[in-house]
């Protein structure tokens, strides 16, 4: 029996549903006595044919086009077959049955079967095979899935520029770097009664500090990449009737929520995902925040609170018709300060003061004003909202990212300051400094795979579709 990593693998490689084409893939190491079996004659590599896909008695499945990608030239690094057909979901499901069954045959002269051990793909398979086979490192492969999940054009751009090595190469460059530092010291450990002083010698304290600098500038384009992948999430908060609901429908330009001139009309959360330059903003209006003896409205305000303490920023929406009322005045206080107590210091609240169609007011020192029924002062709006996510376009574009990549920069960057704060003691703690530096790489490591558990790679393959 083979192990499980290589094993021969088939599986739909198209998307669910219904569509004008559709693609089973079959991969592993041998696949000749498989495509001979299948069609009767061997295929041209890389060259499409038209023919037909016969079932057991002989009958066309369905007629289209057969590749043959001999590895290790090839998506996986083995052997792949791609069958394109008409994407109906029967059609697929008896293709792949087709597979199986030709596998299971008996082989040439009768002994054995042509293919042992062909299975269904598990989830994200095609790519771990591809990974495993050093055809992508883990960066790269995880790219497939954010560019396949890209809700903007700008994030697809940043996951293809994942996908070509982009981001890889920048790691690699730090890791090379942090290899030669440990190489200092681990020859100053080795030959400590030499008289050459290798770390002063080779400027160890100014190859850390570029090597810190050029961190910087590689964990400041991850943010941006780790942005652009997960969005910000923006909570519309305030008093019932603020126009929360409709600074909603002016952000996304359709109307969403419903608006009326009646006030706890918001029962629940309502989510709509917008694109700003790019980045996408998951907007959320909530219910109108206030004392209420009405109990579906009580729920609908509970979860208002719910999703205030878990945005990355909120919008507290101010109206300017009742600014001057004692009683809406203080409302806003209450709600001010629980927002306060509630959220972490560092989520921002941007004090928006809407309807000023209808109470003209040139500015505010506490926010910015505007009408969500004219438009105007959104665009400042979208601004203070980049703003607040923290989106500063890189020249020459960015690569997408996840928090796992973020939170690895961050440690090697923590790692790297240790070993900073000994080489400037000038204390002979060597052996500090070289696991400083040892875990530093290990922590770059992980960015790529190079040492990956097998734990993380299962949960980062398992999260793709089948086919992938």
């Amino acid at each position: 029996m083979l192990s499980r990593h290589t094993d021969p693998i088939a599986a739909i490689a198209t998307a669910s549903g219904r569509g004008a084409v559709g693609i089973v893939r079959v991969s592993g190491r041998s696949l000749l006595a498989f495509t001979e079996a299948f069609f009767g004659h061997t295929l041209v590599p890389r060259e499409a044919t038209y023919l037909p896909f016969p079932d057991a008695q002989g009958q066309p499945i369905d007629h289209g086009l057969a590749l043959f990608f001999p590895g290790p030239r090839s998506f996986t690094g083995e052997d792949v077959l791609e069958l394109q057909a008409h994407g109906g979901p029967v059609v697929l499901q008896l293709l792949v049955a087709r597979c199986l069954e030709i596998a299971a045959q008996p082989g040439p002269g009768g002994e054995g079967v042509v293919l042992p051990a062909l299975r269904l793909a598990d989830p994200g398979e095609f790519t771990q095979r591809a990974f495993l086979n050093n055809k992508l490192d883990l960066a790269q492969a995880e790219a497939i899935a954010d560019l396949i999940d890209a809700s903007t054009e700008a994030a697809a751009r940043s996951a293809s520029q994942s996908l070509s090595g982009v981001f890889s190469k920048q790691v690699a460059s730090l890791r090379d770097a942090l290899i030669h530092l440990r190489m200092l010291v681990e020859a100053t450990l080795d030959f400590p009664e030499e008289e050459i002083d290798f770390l002063e010698k080779a400027d160890a304290v100014g190859q850390l500090q570029r090597l810190q600098t050029a961190l910087l500038a590689v964990q400041a384009k991850a943010a941006q990449g780790a942005l652009l992948r997960e969005g910000m999430k923006v909570v519309i908060a305030g008093q019932p009737n603020a126009g929360k609901s409709s600074l909603l429908n002016a952000l996304a330009g359709a109307e969403l929520a419903i608006v009326t001139p009646i006030a706890g009309t918001t029962r629940d959360k309502v989510q709509e995902t917008i694109q700003i330059e790019g980045v996408p903003l998951h907007i959320i209006d909530t219910a109108g925040l206030r004392e209420s003896e009405d109990a579906v409205e009580q729920i609908g305000i509970a979860r208002a609170w719910e999703a205030i303490t878990a945005a990355d920023a909120v919008v507290f929406l101010h109206d300017l018709t009742r600014c001057s009322a004692p009683d809406y005045i203080a409302a806003d206080a209450d709600i001010a300060a629980t927002i306060a107590q509630k959220l972490p210091q560092k989520v921002p609240v941007i004090h928006v003061w809407n309807k000023a169609d209808a109470q003209p007011l040139a500015s505010s020192d506490e926010g910015l004003v505007l009408s969500a029924k004219t438009g105007a002062g959104l665009d400042t709006l979208r601004s203070r909202l980049l703003e607040a996510a923290g989106w500063q376009p890189a020249q020459g574009g960015t690569f997408i990212a996840r928090q796992r990549h973020l939170h690895a920069l961050k440690e090697v960057a923590d790692h790297l300051a240790h070993a900073s704060d000994l080489l400037a003691s000038g204390s002979n703690a060597l052996d500090l400094l070289a696991e400083e530096l040892r875990l530093g790489q290990n922590a770059l490591n992980r960015i790529t795979g190079e040492f990956g558990a097998d734990d993380l790679l299962g949960v980062i393959f398992s999260k793709f579709c089948i086919g992938k």
